[in-house]
């Protein structure tokens, strides 16, 4: 990198009227959806040749890329199962049935999280309680702690924007309580945990594969565990003829639905599959010289970076710094943009919707259901919602500026963008 990109620029700022910063274009913020190229083509078009669409049967037989998927994915996370299903929401779903999750169950969803977090929890029939976030911006252990009532069945940490939660004190207090532990992975495929793949800590795992994610097949998802009966849960939930199919007792067979992933989803997440590691590296490199290189305006200009709980084991696909007042974090992403740092936002404004944060979750805070408030209703205690009943993440997320980091970024892009932070947080 530049001294100049290394260095403070003095320019006119270009939100007074001075030059952008930022002259080269920026990729696109779909990690995998950006690298789909040949691998994926010729793997879909081998299942389009042989007209097996469906991952159990075709017109001839022979190999499931779909279970080809399963195989490799749980071994790239290090559990003893992985099952493919058609979305993260699914995957959400099938898991937390697998963990006999159900009417009458709470259970304990962060602040800030895609709302399916909390969905998938209602489509099981249990009742979502929010508890907040530290300013590492994933689930806070000790408001956790405090959520916990004699109805709590499980918990689901986010490792939000590629970064792991604090799953040492999570899984701690979970054992304390005979609670179950179900990683939301969706933001973070491929990170780690001191050494351990995200989604094989807890009891289970639940990815998503939709197109803004890391690994993508437009839409798709994947259930991942170590124990088998939770494995045999979610194979029955995700197909309705799994017992069938697998040879499972009738006795223990459960109802499901079908949210199976087709061959063609399997066939483009395979080849995105052997494209993470490299687009890991990539993402963490950015990150790692953008990071050193803004750090001294940060720590002067600003309330820091966010804490991370493993810096080496995260994805590296977003950078966050807090300002010291909402109106400020404003500021400085009008500015970044005018710069031409358009991968630049403030993670939560009252007047813009947005389903990562609580409090833009009209249908769970308004308990709005298909029907009669749904698990509400039936719920063994009351379970109330207040739009400001999560202060610090409402504080942290209004003062957080979060930069996009693609693995696409080259050094010029790496360059411009340290240009543009350091000349915006120098004129504070």
């Amino acid at each position: 990198m530049s001294t100049q990109s290394r260095g403070v620029s003095s320019g006119k700022l270009a939100i007074d009227g001075g030059a952008p910063a930022v002259i080269h274009p920026l990729p696109p913020m779909y990690p995998g959806g950006m690298r789909i190229g040949q691998e994926e083509e010729a793997s879909v078009l081998e299942v389009l040749r042989s007209k097996r669409l469906f991952r159990y049967y075709g017109p001839e037989p022979g190999p499931s890329k779909v279970a080809e998927l399963e195989q490799r994915f749980a071994k790239m996370v290090g559990t003893r199962y992985a099952l493919a299903v058609s979305s993260g929401t699914a995957a959400l779903a099938a898991a937390l049935a697998a963990l006999e999750v159900g009417p009458g169950d709470e259970v304990i969803v962060p602040a800030y999280t895609w709302i399916s977090t909390a969905a998938a929890v209602v489509a099981v029939g249990a009742v979502p309680v929010i508890a907040e976030v530290d300013d590492s911006l994933t689930l806070d252990p000790a408001d956790f702690e405090e959520k916990i009532t004699k109805y709590t069945k499980a918990v689901i940490p986010v490792h939000m924007r590629g970064t792991p939660a604090n799953m040492d004190a999570i899984m701690s207090i979970a054992n304390r309580y005979g609670l179950k532990v179900l990683e939301d992975v969706a933001q973070a495929d491929g990170a780690s945990y001191h050494g351990l793949r995200l989604g094989s800590i807890g009891h289970a795992g639940a990815f998503s594969l939709q197109f803004n994610k890391i690994l993508t097949s437009g839409e798709g998802g994947m259930v991942t565990t170590s124990e088998e009966e939770v494995y045999e849960r979610a194979l029955m939930y995700h197909d309705v003829a799994a017992s069938q199919r697998a040879g499972l007792p009738q006795d223990r067979t459960i109802i499901g639905v079908n949210c199976r992933m087709s061959e063609l989803q399997g066939a483009v997440a395979l080849a995105q599959l052997d494209k993470l590691e490299g687009i890991l590296r990539d993402s963490r490199k950015h990150k790692r010289a953008l990071k050193e290189a803004i750090a001294d305006v940060v720590e002067s200009r600003t309330m820091g970076f966010r804490r991370l709980h493993d810096e080496d084991g995260e994805a590296g696909i977003s950078l966050v710094f807090y300002m010291r007042t909402p109106e400020a974090a404003q500021y400085v992403v009008s500015a970044l943009h005018a710069e031409g740092l358009t991968c630049s936002s403030v993670l939560f404004q009252r007047g813009s919707s947005d389903y990562h944060v609580y409090f833009h979750w009209t249908p769970i805070l308004n308990k709005q259901y298909w029907g009669a408030q749904g698990p509400w209703r039936w719920n063994q205690r009351d379970v109330s919602y207040d739009r400001e009943m999560c202060p610090r993440t409402l504080d942290l997320l209004g003062r957080a500026v979060h930069l996009d980091i693609s693995p696409d970024l080259t050094d010029t892009n790496v360059g411009e963008m340290v240009v543009a932070i350091n000349k915006v947080l120098e004129s504070l």
